[in-house]
């Protein structure tokens, strides 16, 4: 074996190792997850209200709060966004307010949260009057989630090559024929990524609906945008912190749905940015 193989086999060997310790905790959380919460999963701990101080009974207010939430974040989030990233990739020259926009997008993707709750609870919930409801924390969690879904959508815009737009122009086409039917379509697995990163993070955030949507102890589901509700992550922690007493199984079991919850979203998603990247012609 010469040398350079054998630096070439250690140095896979050493990528495999980080690989594997990158894994392996991620790997032992979700075991113990799994372990400790799959006895107490049951068919009624999902359809049921919870009661008896949230000792028992089921989680159905939380789940319910967590995907009506994590569909409001969608409905504002993904048209505000991708209209931003498509208008500063394809419309926008390149000046000093363009740059000062993108810097702002950077900058706000790094803020931690809990600002963006209290941001939400001066905003939404107390100037505006909405009040502590589904609609406050929705709004507060897409505008949390807008800098990941503008960044990565521009980014996937720009990929595609300029021969399209090109191409487009010469058959007689606008500019917004060619960006509908041609760029957005070749950029959709990019943009995809985007939103399953922002949704992802929007329905596992606990401290902006502390703030603006989430109640301690609803045991029933809302009827409107301006209705509390329970959420998953926040009523984990709830159960996990302020309710002496909790069976530990119970906790787990919380965790697990808010686990499997996430992962099915990703699943899903995955699966069709994977369709649409199939049908990619480049």
């Amino acid at each position: 074996m010469t040398q350079r193989h054998l630096i070439q086999r250690l140095g896979f060997i050493f990528l495999g190792l980080v690989g594997f310790l990158v894994v392996a905790p991620i790997l032992f959380v979700v075991g113990s997850i799994i372990w400790r919460g799959a006895g107490a999963l049951t068919w009624r701990f999902l359809i049921e209200m919870p009661h008896n101080g949230m000792k028992s009974g089921g989680i159905l207010p939380a789940i319910v709060g967590t995907l009506v939430l994590t569909a409001g974040v969608a409905i504002v989030a993904i048209p505000v966004g991708v209209g931003a990233a498509v208008y500063l990739s394809e419309y926008a020259t390149d000046n000093w307010f363009t740059r000062a926009i993108r810097l702002a997008i950077v900058n706000l993707s790094s803020i931690p949260s809990v600002v963006y709750g209290l941001f939400g609870l001066g905003l939404f919930v107390l100037f505006l009057g909405f009040g502590t409801s589904i609609l406050a924390g929705a709004l507060t969690l897409a505008i949390m989630t807008l800098p990941v879904i503008i960044s990565t959508a521009e980014e996937a815009l720009r990929a595609v090559p300029a021969e399209f737009r090109t191409v487009s122009a010469s058959l007689g086409g606008t500019k917004w024929q060619g960006i509908r039917y041609i760029v957005l379509p070749q950029a959709l697995p990019g943009i995809l990524t985007g939103v399953i990163l922002g949704l992802l993070r929007a329905a596992g955030e606990t401290a902006p609906i502390l703030f603006t949507v989430a109640a301690f102890y609803l045991p029933r589901l809302p009827h409107s945008p301006f209705d509390e509700t329970m959420a998953l992550p926040y009523h984990l922690y709830v159960i996990s912190t302020q309710v002496p007493g909790m069976p530990e199984g119970v906790q787990n079991a919380t965790a697990l749905v808010l686990l499997a919850l996430v992962l099915t979203m990703n699943l899903v998603a995955s699966i069709i940015r994977s369709y649409f990247r199939r049908r990619r012609e480049w």
